[in-house]
């Protein structure tokens, strides 16, 4: 495994030099560093605050705790428990902004409703060994450091550390009370206590790694730690770095998708960069290493058009918008072009990142947009975003563009982290609209990550752009995967091939099943191409818009029979690849069939708030029966 964090804060503490205060952003009493943000700005941090000076913070039973075990589910908790956390981060930057003491009551509340929250985990997290069952309610004086016990660390200390002396002329007590409490439920398990995500042998890491890290390590220097206890927390999470490095791919690609990108390669950011700050530059030299610059730009590689971005395992298609945090990674890797993006996407989707989840959780990060709100709206965005073909080993994934198609494939296994059974799929866009589709996954439940995970619909092969073989969809784990890999991408084509018989659980072996996918940018149409020697094939596609017959409009059910192609006499002889089949209309896309006969379109109804996120409708799919042992689809 490798040690570049390790080694970095070695050679730093073994030279016995001191660690750096760190300011990250001015405390509330710089009133010169407040008064300078830009007044568009001020204004609309103000007018969150105000949103929520007259909303009380919401009442927490242990019922509610209780409910995840009994039920399952797990969002009308979490609904309470981030409501409380967004109330009290735009009240704190409101009176930070305004300064008039206006706020401060309802700040001091809301520190005290935290501190005297019985826990801070979440209630699925709530156990002392991965995945092992989960206790009905926690127990205090054990505290679990999951991902949002560490982020409300996180929250309190940069409370702590912005309004220390507004707050203490109030009452000494409540700092008293917010060091207590980061002591007791934050630092002394971290010192003392391992858990998993800390990292430890060959154990596989995850997003949690450098999220808790980057928190753990926001609280350790923004409180009351002493010189050695700061010195041990920057060992142990240089070392959480290293161990979730040995499982990311050299390549810099996110197994988890873009969404979890941000709580991933952009956390381990900035616990690289406080890291850095503290040491005086000791881990400057990471950003120049290759595989943290391909970590970086993974996000602009996997944008699609606008809020879109190819997705796979559990991500949404809609992941939320890029700003501040990837410009700032793409500034400290020297990548222009990653700046631009970011830039760009910041200064025309202010709206949207405002409502976003990871802003609206993090009080670190909105002082981080808003300490670079005038860097980014006024960084040059007249130049285009130069997206690129790329090809990601470490999990199969291929991504190919021309000027209307935008393609992503998705080889390797199945055994991504928030894994779906999708080894082969294909997801494509035509003009920045979604053509073939990947669903996504339905708001967490406590089935979600059990033993019962693929019983869930979304997670399942048939719900993804793949076929059924025998009966049979693919099967969960690092054994089911593609195989013959072979692609490659140019300024005319683009183009991958793979064999997927490996990915299905099938009781003889022996047959054969091949996929490839072409991209012709010239001539601009998408081939699809399997062939197998498999019986009992049938072919499923997700869409986003509803199928249509190729020409009349009327449902394709009742429009066609077996080799019926409505495409005007003579088109295939000019400009489209051969064609005997029939064709469906999705929006301003048509996709010829041959070797297939239409079984049924189904529509597959949005209902789950996760999802509806995500598609402003239902979607659908088509399922065909394959008649001959090739199938071919091409899509225009």
């Amino acid at each position: 495994m490798e040690s570049h964090f390790r080694e970095a804060a070695s050679k730093f503490l073994a030279a016995n030099r001191e660690l750096r205060e760190f300011f990250p952003f001015p405390a509330a009493s710089d009133r010169n560093a407040y008064g300078q943000l830009p007044e568009e700005l001020r204004q609309r941090l103000i007018a969150e605050g105000e949103a929520c000076l007259d909303c009380p913070y919401p009442p927490v039973y242990a019922t509610d705790f209780m409910a995840f075990k009994r039920t399952g589910n797990r969002v009308n908790y979490e609904n309470l428990y981030f409501k409380r956390r967004y109330h009290l981060n735009s009240l704190a930057l409101a009176e930070c902004v305004e300064a008039r003491g206006r706020f401060l009551d309802q700040i001091i509340n809301g520190i005290f409703v935290l501190c005297e929250e019985s826990a801070w985990q979440l209630p699925p997290h709530n156990s002392y060994q991965r995945d092992q069952p989960q206790e009905l309610l926690p127990d205090a004086s054990r505290p679990v450091l999951d991902l949002f016990a560490c982020e409300t660390g996180a929250q309190l200390s940069c409370i702590y550390y912005l309004l220390k002396k507004e707050l203490e002329a109030v009452s000494p007590f409540i700092t008293r009370r917010i060091l207590s409490e980061l002591r007791t439920r934050i630092l002394t398990p971290y010192l003392n206590r391992h858990f998993w995500w800390m990292g430890q042998g060959d154990e596989p890491m995850c997003n949690w790694t450098p999220w808790c890290t980057q928190n753990v390590l926001i609280t350790a220097f923004l409180s009351d730690c002493s010189r050695d206890e700061r010195r041990s927390v920057l060992q142990k999470a240089a070392a959480s770095c290293d161990f979730f490095l040995k499982d990311y791919g050299e390549d810099g690609c996110c197994d988890e998708g873009a969404h979890y990108f941000r709580r991933a390669g952009l956390c381990l950011d900035a616990a690289a960069d406080l890291m850095n700050q503290v040491t005086g530059g000791a881990f400057s030299h990471l950003y120049r290493w290759e595989k943290m610059k391909n970590i970086a730009a993974y996000i602009e590689n996997v944008h699609v058009d606008g809020g879109y971005y190819f997705n796979y395992a559990d991500c949404s298609p809609l992941p939320g918008r890029s700003g501040v945090r990837e410009f700032l990674f793409g500034k400290r890797t020297g990548q222009p072009g990653l700046m631009l993006f970011a830039a760009k996407d910041f200064q025309t989707a202010q709206e949207e990142i405002y409502r976003e989840e990871t802003y609206r959780l993090s009080l670190y990060y909105r002082l981080l947009n808003a300490f670079h709100y005038r860097e980014v709206m006024e960084y040059d965005t007249s130049s285009p975003v130069a997206h690129r073909d790329i090809y990601y080993p470490s999990i199969g994934l291929f991504v190919a563009r021309s000027r209307s198609f935008c393609l992503a494939v998705k080889a390797g296994d199945n055994n991504d982290n928030h894994n779906h059974n999708d080894t082969g799929s294909l997801t494509l866009y035509k003009n920045g609209r979604p053509v073939l589709a990947d669903i996504g996954v339905e708001s967490y439940t406590g089935k979600t990550f059990s033993d019962k995970r693929y019983e869930i619909w979304t997670m399942q092969s048939g719900y993804h752009n793949l076929p059924t073989i025998g009966g049979l969809d693919q099967h969960e784990g690092s054994s089911y995967r593609a195989t013959d890999i072979k692609q490659e991408a140019g300024e005319d084509r683009a183009e991958i091939s793979m064999e997927l018989i490996g990915a299905y659980p099938l009781p003889e072996s022996g047959h054969s099943y091949r996929r490839q996918v072409l991209l012709d940018k010239v001539q601009e149409y998408v081939v699809l191409q399997d062939e197998t020697d498999c019986k009992d094939v049938i072919l499923n596609f997700i869409t986003y818009d509803k199928p249509e017959c190729g020409d009349t409009g009327t449902s394709p059910e009742n429009a066609w029979g077996r080799d019926k192609c409505h495409q005007k006499p003579g088109c295939m002889k000019t400009t489209c690849p051969p064609c005997d089949g029939f064709v469906i209309k999705l929006g301003d896309s048509r996709l010829v069939f041959t070797g297939a006969e239409l079984l049924a379109i189904e529509t597959l109804p949005i209902t789950d708030p996760r999802l509806q996120a995500a598609w402003d409708h239902d979607l659908y799919r088509i399922r065909l029966t394959m008649t001959e042992d090739k199938f071919v689809l091409t899509i225009r």
